[in-house]
């Protein structure tokens, strides 16, 4: 019975008992989380279905991206070209500065297709070039702040210039290659390897002018002009005219003394070059 004298009613033990049924039971008295709209969506057939339909575009997307990357940017064959090794790289780099002692300078094959540059010191790589053009970016850079002539526009300069002449002899060579019809496994990748030897040279050319002037300078770079000439001579010949001797044609033929005209023109535009982007970052 309620009491007379009470003018509200107790409705303490009612709430007590609504809030007591939200509790989960054996919980630690919080309310029971519902069910979030996220994990209704991701029970949702519909939306499992347009996620695996978004993961197949996907796939299909990168595959299509990597086929046309290897077909303009050849991934696969620059690998080869970066395949060396700390052995390797100290042999090449005694290659480039005394070739007058090695002998042998075929490239070897493994069921037609050539060895990874740090099982042959003859195959051409592209680590030791572009390490090489870094490197004589960065001694340009310090020979010109020696000089207090240092500035981020003239290193570009040096910079693109040195790409600049890279690239023109690259077409240069190529165009040559497609006048006199010269069939050779001499590729694009090649002749940029090759010609980008050059910078050694420069780099040891450049740093003994700045520790011993101009003598040490045209000491050290007249060294490795002779020997990125006599390197480029022993390594095109077997590229260029070798492929004329499988052809038989003779040696004194006008196809052959072109090839050797144009062998011979490589390899002495190095050391102009070699002597070009560096004279002016020595006095």
């Amino acid at each position: 019975m309620a009491d007379p004298h009470q003018l509200f009613d107790d409705t303490s033990s009612a709430q007590s008992r609504g809030y007591g049924a939200q509790r989960v039971p054996g919980g630690l008295g919080y309310p029971a989380a519902s069910a979030s709209p996220q994990g209704a969506f991701l029970a949702d057939p519909v939306s499992n279905m347009a996620m695996a339909y978004g993961s197949s575009l996907a796939a299909q997307g990168k595959e299509l991206v990597d086929k046309n990357i290897d077909r303009f940017i050849p991934v696969t064959k620059l690998k080869y070209y970066f395949a060396v090794d700390t052995m390797y790289v100290g042999k090449k780099l005694g290659l480039l500065v005394f070739p007058y002692l090695h002998q042998d300078w075929e490239v070897q094959y493994q069921q037609d297709t050539p060895v990874a540059p740090r099982f042959d010191v003859n195959a051409p790589d592209l680590y030791i070039p572009a390490m090489a053009f870094i490197t004589y970016v960065l001694v340009a850079g310090l020979a010109l702040g020696t000089q207090d002539r240092f500035s981020p526009d003239l290193l570009g300069l040096q910079a693109s210039s040195a790409l600049a002449w890279l690239t023109v002899e690259v077409l240069a060579i190529l165009l040559s290659l497609y006048l006199i019809t010269v069939n050779t496994d001499l590729s694009t990748i090649d002749l940029v390897a090759f010609l980008g030897y050059k910078y050694v040279g420069m780099i040891g050319g450049v740093l003994m002018g700045l520790l011993f002037g101009k003598i040490g300078y045209y000491l050290v770079l007249g060294w490795c002009c002779v020997s990125i000439f006599v390197f480029m001579i022993r390594t095109l010949r077997l590229k260029i005219l070798a492929e004329a001797a499988a052809e038989g044609i003779p040696v004194r033929g006008a196809r052959n003394q072109l090839r050797m005209y144009l062998t011979m023109a490589v390899a002495a535009a190095q050391p102009l070059l070699m002597y070009w982007l560096t004279f002016h970052l020595v006095r």
